[in-house]
């Protein structure tokens, strides 16, 4: 399905709607809202949402939103997986497709800048990763430590290794595997951009901002709503999860492995979560204003300004 999007008077047609923003910004609900008036599906874009054991953890939409529109790519891929930005390119061309068969207007939204490029930019074809160099690459890390095998990345892969944070043993070991696998740094594959998801599509794209404030005390209320939710023990079921996982990253994990433990109490695990999730939404906000430069910016004082916003720029 599309729309006519009214620019500079010129009407134009749209043929999916893009929202990025940082953690904790309103994205869910201004989408859930849009699709309501304009007949749309919502596909994920967050990539700790696909995991199906962490709908709290994670912010999943609730089964009450997902009873008022569809919902395509969430919670559908387990904990133990290795889920990549490959295969989400790969699930968001087949949501593509089902939202056009079911003629409604694709939504896209979340937080996660490496699934915008993939819908936007595109991504380049590294092959696959052989078992052996995998489990080779695994032992490396377990013997040397994830610092140990980032200093042995940056003499092998120096522009790559400058890239990734020291501490970060999923992207390391992702990177580490690459190279060895495939004798190029995995950011001389970056390059090598293939086909956007959305190619040749008309798009409406913007960024929620919201006060730096504003942001930090939504972050801090959602936590302790989860809190109160059961994110506890949803986080103790997760106990022993390969920490290379890449749902292993998933935020206010070890804060709450950590409560579980007695190593912290209740007020410094809350801290140590609030204190990451801030973080992690600057760097959401780094990536948005280097990568996403021409998306256009909303910066609402509450929800219904967004939805306001975003159905007048759409109409």
């Amino acid at each position: 399905m599309s729309l006519l999007y009214c620019k500079d008077c010129k009407p134009v047609t749209v043929d999916a709607v893009l929202i990025a923003g940082p953690t904790a910004s309103g994205k869910s609900a201004a989408a859930l809202a849009l699709a309501g008036a304009l007949q749309g599906v919502i596909v994920n874009a967050d990539s700790m949402q696909v995991y199906r054991e962490v709908r709290i953890l994670s912010a999943r939409p609730s089964e009450e939103d997902l009873a008022r529109a569809p919902h395509l790519l969430y919670g559908h891929v387990g904990v133990a997986e290795r889920y990549s930005v490959g295969r989400y390119q790969s699930d968001a061309m087949a949501a593509l497709s089902e939202a056009r068969a079911q003629k409604r207007l694709p939504i896209f939204v979340g937080g996660t800048g490496l699934y915008f490029a993939a819908l936007t930019e595109g991504l380049a074809d590294i092959p696959s990763v052989p078992a052996a160099v995998r489990r080779q690459a695994r032992d490396r890390l377990e013997a040397l430590g994830v610092a140990g095998l980032h200093a042995e990345l940056a003499r092998r892969d120096p522009e790559t290794a400058a890239q990734l944070r020291p501490s970060d043993p999923q992207r390391v070991l992702r990177a580490y595997e690459v190279f060895e696998a495939t004798g190029r740094p995995l950011a001389s594959w970056r390059r090598e951009a293939g086909t956007p998801v959305l190619a040749g599509l008309a798009l409406a794209k913007f960024v929620l901002e919201l006060p730096r404030p504003l942001l930090r005390e939504h972050i801090e209320t959602r936590f302790r709503a989860m809190l109160a939710a059961g994110a506890r023990a949803e986080a103790a079921a997760l106990k022993g999860l390969d920490p290379t996982l890449p749902a292993a990253k998933l935020l206010g994990l070890r804060p709450l492995w950590a409560l579980d433990d007695g190593a912290m109490t209740e007020a410094e695990a809350v801290t140590a979560a609030v204190t990451a999730t801030r973080q992690f939404a600057k760097r959401q906000e780094t990536w948005f204003r280097h990568r996403m430069d021409d998306w256009r910016r909303i910066t609402p004082p509450d929800v219904s300004n967004i939805i306001t916003n975003l159905r007048q720029n759409l109409s």
